[in-house]
């Protein structure tokens, strides 16, 4: 019966955890402008296009809603709500941010065709482990102000530099990052990387798209 319940207990954490991050913030705000914000720009329903298309200000929420749904599963359903459950917070915490990523990258509403996951990455490794999201940042604001503003490139520094410095303040046993949230910010890392595979493609051809309104057009 205990380990029923643990297994119902852990998908549980699974399902609220995806369905969180599976809200398509980008889109529903290109919406409310009476555009699919799918068929401009990058096609991307990330906070960059919504920069792109829609202005700073749409950018802004959209970025902080797609952070939200990173961090407040991982917060409130892998950390509280487990730990009054049979998985635990522990491993609640590393299922509920596995599944809000994957929410976000492949929600069920947009045919499991969802962003890139940098935001929504940013806020589960905010709920995990606070230093490597900052180091993160300060990556992130780096390569952006020193590389022309490429959004694509900063945001891939960004997420490898928090799993170097996870895997860094494991091995120097570090009791605030175990194996396992260490090797889920390398894991995060590699899934956003491989997210920005036609970026990469762009970067090395030098026409990668920049941070920059455009106009609303196909």
């Amino acid at each position: 019966m205990s380990v029923v319940y643990f297994f119902n207990s852990l998908l549980a954490v699974i399902f609220w955890s995806y369905l969180i991050g599976s809200i398509p913030n980008g889109y529903l705000i290109g919406k409310l402008n009476g555009l699919d914000i799918r068929e401009y720009g990058s096609h991307n329903i990330g906070a960059t296009n919504v920069r792109r298309i829609l202005g700073r200000d749409w950018s802004i929420l959209c970025f902080v809603l797609d952070f939200l749904k990173g961090w407040l599963p991982v917060l409130i359903i892998g950390q509280h709500l487990a730990s009054h459950w049979a998985c635990g917070a522990p491993v609640g915490s590393l299922a509920s941010a596995i599944a809000a990523v994957c929410g976000h990258i492949f929600p069920i509403w947009l045919k499991f065709k969802g962003g890139k996951g940098v935001a929504t990455s940013l806020g589960v490794v905010c709920g995990l482990a606070f230093i490597p999201l900052l180091a993160g940042i300060v990556a992130w604001l780096a390569i952006f102000y020193s590389c022309k503003r490429i959004v694509s490139l900063a945001s891939m520094a960004a997420v490898t530099v928090m799993a170097i410095v996870s895997l860094v303040m494991h091995f120097s046993g570090c009791r605030s990052m175990p194996f396992f949230t260490a090797l889920l910010i390398v894991a995060l890392a590699v899934l956003v990387i491989i997210r920005h595979k036609d970026n990469i493609v762009r970067l090395l051809h030098g026409n990668e798209n920049s941070f920059v309104k455009i106009n609303k057009k196909k």
